[in-house]
C-alpha cells in the first residue's frame, strides 16, 4: 500500500497560528487539497487562506492512519501538528506507518524550546518527560536534587495532579512554573511549590517547569545500578544491593535493549535495567500473582512504568515473548527446560546471567560453565553488625554467578572462560541481609 501513497506534508503550528507560520509552510497549506489534524490546529487556519478539505484525526487514531491516507490517494495532503512534529509528535507515527520517505517534515519551535527560551535554561540539559497517555510514576526516575524537569501535560488536571504526586513521594519543595500557551498571544505563567500549588485546572495547551528539591528525609535514589534495598517493596525476594549492582554490570544494558527478568520476585532487575536509559525494556515473569502486583508496584513507584509483568511459571510463561538481548535468572534455575529454552531464545550476541544461592542450581551453572564458557564468580558479601558492645563481621549467603555472552569467543571455541571469587564487605552497622 505504501507505494501508492503521494508524499505527505507535516507542518508543524504553534498557538501564535497563521501569523506564526513561515511563508514555505503557509504555501503548503493554502495549496493543500486536504487539511489533517487535531480540532484545535484545524481551528487556528483561516477558511479564507486554507480552502481544503478538512479531517479530524479519528480515536484511535494510529489505527485509522493507513485508511485515512490512502482515502486521498493522489491528492495533496497536508497533516498539522503542534510545534515540532518529531518531537512527541504525528511525525513518528506516520514514519512508522508509511515510512519516513513519504514524508516531507516542517518544523515549528517545539514547546519545551519555547519554555527553555522563557526560563533562560539550556535545552540541553534539561530532562523532557512526556505524561500524555502515561501514568505520572513516569516521572519518578528523573526527579533528583538541582535537576530541571520539563513536563509535558495531558490535560488541564495535569498541573495539579503533578504537584499532589511530588507531595506523597517526598518532593514538595519542587517549584512547579506552568507555562501556558506558548508563543500565543495568551501566554501566561503560573508559578508556585508543589506543597502550595493553588490550581486545580490550567490551560489545556501547556509545559510544566520543574526546579527538584528533595524534601528531608526522602530517601536518596542515584542514577546507577545498585539503589538502596529501602527503595523496594519485597517479602524478602530481592536480589540486594551490591549484587545487583554487579548482576546488572554483568547484563551490560544498552539504549534500546530488551531483558526477560525471569523470577522477578520484586522487579529490582527489571526495574534498575529499564532506569539506565528511557528507551530499555524489560519483561518480568514472576509466577506468583502477589509478587507480580509487588513488581508493578515497584515499577510504578521507581519511574519505570513501562515494565511489563507476566504472571506464570517459566518456563511456560515465556512462550510468544518478544526476542531479548538479554535474559536474567534469578529463580527457578532448576525448573525443567527452563535454561534451555532460556539459551534457545537469546540471538547471536545476547546475554545471559544467572544467580543461584543453592548447590543444586550451582552444579547447574558449573554444567553450563563447562559447556558454553562465559564467567563464573562467586559473589560474597559482608555487613558490619554489633557484637556485644563491639562490632564484628557477619557474612550473608554466597552468590554464585554465571554469565556468558551467546556466540561469544570462549563458547565459539569450546574453552572455558574465568573462575572468580569476588568478596565485598561493607562498613554500615544494620541487621543482616540475604543475598
Amino acid at each position: 500500500m505504501n507505494a501508492a501513497i503521494s508524499v505527505v506534508s507535516v507542518v508543524g503550528i504553534g498557538a501564535d497560528g497563521w501569523d506564526g507560520l513561515p511563508e514555505s509552510s503557509r504555501r503548503l497549506l493554502r495549496d493543500a487539497e486536504v487539511l489533517i489534524g487535531g480540532p484545535r490546529q484545524l481551528d487556528l487556519l483561516d477558511p479564507a487562506d486554507c480552502g481544503g478539505e478538512r479531517i479530524a484525526w479519528p480515536s484511535p487514531l494510529r489505527p485509522a492512519v493507513p485508511g485515512l491516507l490512502a482515502a486521498h490517494e493522489g491528492r495533496a495532503i497536508a497533516v498539522l501538528a503542534s510545534g515540532d512534529p518529531s518531537f512527541y509528535g504525528i511525525a513518528r507515527t506516520l514514519a512508522e506507518t508509511i515510512g519516513a520517505d513519504r514524508l516531507r517534515v516542517h518544523p515549528h519551535p517545539s514547546s519545551v524550546s519555547y519554555a527553555c527560551a522563557r526560563l533562560g535554561w539550556a535545552l540541553e540539559a534539561v530532562e523532557t518527560v512526556s505524561l500524555v497517555a502515561r501514568p505520572l510514576g513516569a516521572l519518578a526516575a528523573a526527579l533528583h536534587p538541582g535537576r530541571r524537569v520539563l513536563v509535558l501535560g495531558e490535560g488541564p488536571g495535569t498541573p495539579a495532579d503533578v504537584a499532589a504526586y511530588l507531595r506523597a513521594t517526598g518532593w514538595g519543595d519542587t517549584r512547579i512554573r506552568v507555562l501556558e500557551q506558548l508563543g500565543g498571544p495568551r501566554e501566561r505563567v503560573l508559578d508556585a511549590t508543589a506543597a502550595d500549588w493553588p490550581h486545580e485546572r490550567t490551560d489545556a495547551l501547556h509545559v510544566l517547569a520543574l526546579d527538584c528539591v528533595r524534601d528531608p528525609g526522602t530517601l536518596r535514589l542515584g542514577a546507577t545500578p545498585g539503589l538502596p534495598d529501602e527503595a523496594y517493596e519485597h517479602d524478602g525476594q530481592l536480589t540486594k544491593r551490591y549484587v545487583r549492582a554487579a548482576t546488572l554490570a554483568a547484563l551490560a544494558p544498552a539504549p534500546g535493549e530488551l531483558l526477560w527478568d525471569i523470577g522477578g520476585g520484586s522487579g529490582s532487575i527489571g526495574i534498575e535495567w529499564m532506569r539506565t536509559h528511557r528507551s530499555c525494556r524489560a519483561v518480568a515473569v514472576e509466577k506468583s500473582p502477589e509478587r507480580a502486583a509487588r513488581i508493578t508496584r515497584n515499577a510504578d513507584a521507581l519511574g519505570v512504568p513501562a515494565l511489563r509483568v507476566v504472571t506464570g511459571p517459566a518456563p511456560a510463561a515465556l512462550a510468544g515473548l518478544p526476542t531479548p538481548d538479554a535474559v536474567f535468572i534469578g529463580g527457578g534455575l532448576t525448573a525443567p527446560g527452563l535454561l534451555d529454552a532460556c539459551w534457545d531464545a537469546l540471538p547471536a550476541g545476547g546475554r545471559l546471567v544467572a544467580n543461584t544461592v543453592t548447590l543444586e542450581s550451582e552444579a547447574l551453572l558449573a554444567d553450563r560453565y563447562r559447556r558454553h564458557g562465559g564467567e563464573l564468580i562467586r559473589l560474597a558479601v559482608s555487613a558490619a553488625v554489633p557484637v556485644g558492645g563491639f562490632t564484628g563481621w557477619r557474612q550473608a549467603m554466597p552468590v554464585t554467578q554465571w554469565s556468558v555472552t551467546k556466540g561469544s569467543v570462549t563458547e565459539a571455541s569450546g574453552t572455558r572462560g574465568s573462575v572468580t571469587e569476588a568478596s565485598v564487605t561493607r562498613g554500615s552497622v544494620t541487621k543482616e541481609e540475604e543475598a
